[in-house]
């Protein structure tokens, strides 16, 4: 739909992105109803962030009486599409869309859109810095979608001639029915399997972001992930892909002697050399593969690859260094939602880790990282609802070999860092690197990795 004037739309959530997406349609002439499960009192500064327009609230429930006269919902991200009342809409043929979806329809622009398992930040942050080196003025590059603030509130600012650089995850995803010119699909491994329930619904929600695409756009694919990899026979137009090896002879990135090269139709480049990169652990080299072959699918200089990447020392939550005390240097990495996340930052590190994990689960394995604790981590503090279930993973890959020298749990993450600080010596790392949602005590992994900062910030 991209004529909004006088229909009637229900937005269920109200988190930034349905805030976003009511600014807009309020602005487009529809008349926006919010509708949230949290109490007025709750929400009472998103409801004083609307202040003035005209909205209407329900909050404390979802009455399906909201159906009636509805034209259209909007979903925010978080919202399980297996709700009761979304579930009647689809029932009764109401269209459902998102923020994201809405942008895409409107912008004038192309959009660069990008998903993944992990990575997607640093990955659309690199490349965010790359589209900012490569445009002249009056051209401007825009990033954001999944992170920063949502490009719906300001897609009538962008041009036709400007490039956009969109994270999109698999919740927006799942519902949508338009994908970017240029989509990269950066990994698929066991993520948010408490929402999608299954392997196969997750990564049919990623392949969507290819499924809308046609011969004339771009999909980028990891040529060592098989879950990414894996989606090589939907592609329907041009496909460039990454990987540490070379690439044969497929288009793409890969590295060899320490360089970052890049070949297409036989011919090879180099764009830069690896240590250029100042971002820590392998999953950032491919990151930064990642960039590149975005950036080379887009069209962007060398140049322009080069600067975005020249300083880049990381994304906050991700593998932050938060400040070095008594030799001991404390890393926030909050963003790590996933044992697989958690797993890829202690492969990052040599020197003995202590490391703080924990929070709520995501019904994901964990006996991978279990056997990968034991053999490169000294120490363990476990907090929130998941520490049992990690425990109980990391007593079942016990062994005479393992380097784990003790397992402690806490409630609080508070009282985890208090263990850490008692337990570490100079030349140890403390890594906050969780494995799990915040959600159990956090509003989300943002919070989470802020308070930890200021926790550590107070350490004497």
């Amino acid at each position: 739909m991209k004529d909004w004037k006088d229909k009637r739309v229900l937005i269920i959530g109200a988190a930034r992105q349905g805030l976003a997406l009511a600014r807009y349609l309020v602005a487009e002439g529809a008349a926006v109803t919010i509708n949230d499960r949290q109490s007025e009192q709750a929400l009472a500064d998103a409801i004083q962030s609307l202040a003035g327009l005209p909205v209407k609230w329900v909050t404390g429930e979802h009455p399906l009486s909201l159906l009636d006269d509805c034209d259209a919902i909007g979903v925010s991200g978080g919202v399980p599409l297996d709700m009761p009342i979304l579930q009647e809409a689809l029932r009764r043929g109401i269209p459902l869309t998102n923020d994201t979806q809405v942008f895409l329809q409107r912008v004038a622009a192309p959009v660069i859109g990008i998903t993944g398992s992990a990575g997607k930040t640093t990955t659309t942050t690199l490349v965010g810095r790359m589209a900012g080196a490569q445009v002249e003025f009056p051209q401007r590059s825009w990033v954001g979608g999944n992170i920063g603030n949502p490009l719906i509130s300001v897609v009538k600012e962008i041009h036709p001639l400007d490039v956009v650089v969109m994270e999109i995850s698999s919740f927006q995803l799942e519902q949508m029915s338009i994908s970017p010119k240029i989509a990269a699909v950066l990994n698929i491994t066991p993520n948010h399997l408490d929402r999608h329930g299954t392997m196969q619904a997750y990564t049919d929600a990623k392949a969507r972001i290819l499924k809308f695409q046609d011969h004339n756009n771009i999909a980028i694919l990891n040529r060592d992930d098989p879950g990414s990899w894996g989606l090589a026979p939907q592609v329907k137009g041009r496909l460039v892909s990454f990987g540490m090896d070379p690439a044969g002879e497929a288009e793409g990135t890969f590295i060899h002697d320490d360089r970052v090269m890049y070949q297409v139709a036989g011919r090879v480049e180099e764009l830069l050399p690896l240590e250029q990169i100042k971002l820590r652990g392998g999953h950032n080299r491919m990151n930064v593969l990642a960039a590149c072959a975005i950036a080379k699918a887009a069209g962007f200089s060398r140049h322009a690859i080069r600067k975005g990447i020249d300083g880049f020392g990381g994304v906050a939550h991700r593998l932050e260094l938060v400040r070095e005390l008594h030799g001991v240097c404390w890393y926030n990495d909050s963003i790590a939602t996933a044992p697989e996340r958690s797993m890829a930052a202690i492969r990052s590190f040599t020197e003995p880790i202590i490391l703080l994990a924990g929070g709520r689960d995501k019904k994901l394995p964990w006996d991978e990282f279990a056997r990968l604790a034991h053999k490169r981590v000294s120490h363990i503090i476990l907090f929130g609802d998941a520490a049992g279930i990690i425990d109980a993973a990391l007593q079942n890959a016990s062994g005479p070999a393992s380097q784990l020298q003790t397992v402690s749990r806490f409630a609080k993450l508070e009282d985890a860092i208090q263990k850490a600080a008692s337990l570490a010596h100079s030349g140890d790392v403390v890594l906050l690197s969780p494995g799990c949602t915040s959600y159990d005590a956090f509003k989300d992994f943002e919070e989470r990795g802020e308070v930890f900062r200021k926790w550590v910030q107070q350490l004497s």
